[in-house]
């Protein structure tokens, strides 16, 4: 599987910040108390934001840029919404 960068550097300078600042949160909570499985799950979260600030690849922003362009290729391909403006005005009631 290619990956292609698909965030900005600014965008991942805040995922690299924000996700450096939960994981030191949640490590801290969790040694206070390490059987609450809640701080696991947001170390693992902070984790994964900076992992996507450092590869500049965000799996969330790709599967949405990939279902707009199928929905983008499913109206033009099926010709219905080219003329449909004309067709149909627009009455704002």
């Amino acid at each position: 599987m290619k990956v292609k960068q698909n965030i900005g550097t600014l965008n991942a300078l805040i995922r690299i910040t924000c996700g450096l600042t939960i994981l030191a949160w949640s490590t801290a909570k969790m040694v206070k108390r390490p059987w609450r499985d809640r701080y696991l799950y947001m170390a693992i979260m902070g984790a994964m934001k900076v992992g996507e600030g450092i590869v500049k690849y965000c799996p969330v922003t790709a599967l949405v840029e990939k279902g707009q362009d199928m929905m983008d290729g499913n109206n033009n391909k099926d010709g219905l919404d080219t003329g449909l403006n004309e067709i149909l005005p627009f009455n704002q009631t």
